[in-house]
């Protein structure tokens, strides 16, 4: 039996998925969607409400329903990192959701709003940050940390002992050997094989890898 509910941000393809992994692989009710108003078109997403984020704690209040930010990678994490904060000041707690096909050692740290899809593993003493999206297939070695608002694409290795900052891309098929330092707002594209520390907003891309010249700060216009 169902016994959390919950409320999804967004209205994407990520938000249809995390729909279908929350209904059927997890403790939680999904209730309602979310959205900011000005990106509502119907009030109804997958036959559930949807309601503008601007007031959905009138309707859906945080003492009683929990809310996870399904948005992806755009502009490094930039949108989900956002509404996250926002969320929180709200006073919402932001649900989790670790796929029962997934493996992750039991002395594993985990904050919130984290997504891990199956087939991933996570080895033993690995602390994982707030904000975290994990798709499938990954293996991150013992001892590692990924920090906050990360987005993993599938089959990346992340060897022991890294050290993965914050607001990062890592794209798929991507490999990391082991005592690497990753600072934040760097983008590893698919395939890199990393075996130097990469410093705060690199671009890395093609075979064999290179730092483009220019860097994820002026490509995506972040300031920090």
């Amino acid at each position: 039996m169902k016994n959390k509910k919950l409320i999804i941000f967004g209205l994407s393809s990520f938000a249809e998925i995390a729909h279908e992994y929350f209904s059927e692989d997890s403790d939680y009710e999904v209730v309602a969607f979310t959205a900011s108003k000005s990106f509502i078109k119907e009030n109804k997403f997958l036959g559930k409400p949807v309601e503008p984020f601007e007031s959905i704690e009138k309707k859906f209040p945080p003492s009683k329903f929990e809310i996870f930010i399904a948005l992806t990678y755009g502009d490094l994490n930039s949108h989900r990192t956002r509404f996250y904060n926002e969320s929180k000041n709200k006073g919402y707690t932001l649900a989790n959701y670790i796929s029962s096909h997934a493996f992750v050692s039991s002395s594993v740290k985990i904050k919130d709003n984290v997504f891990i899809f199956e087939n991933n593993t996570i080895q033993p003493f690995v602390e994982i940050g707030s904000n975290n999206i994990f798709w499938s297939g990954n293996h991150i070695g013992h001892h590692s940390k990924v920090g906050d608002n990360n987005f993993i694409s599938s089959h990346v290795v992340i060897s022991g002992h890294c050290v993965i900052g914050n607001n990062n891309f890592i794209g798929v098929n991507a490999t990391i050997i082991n005592n690497l330092e990753i600072e934040n707002y760097c983008l590893l594209g698919s395939f890199v094989h990393i075996v130097k520390n990469i410093k705060e907003g690199s671009l890395i891309k093609g075979t064999p890898n290179a730092v483009n010249t220019v860097s994820t700060f002026n490509l995506f216009k972040i300031t920090k």
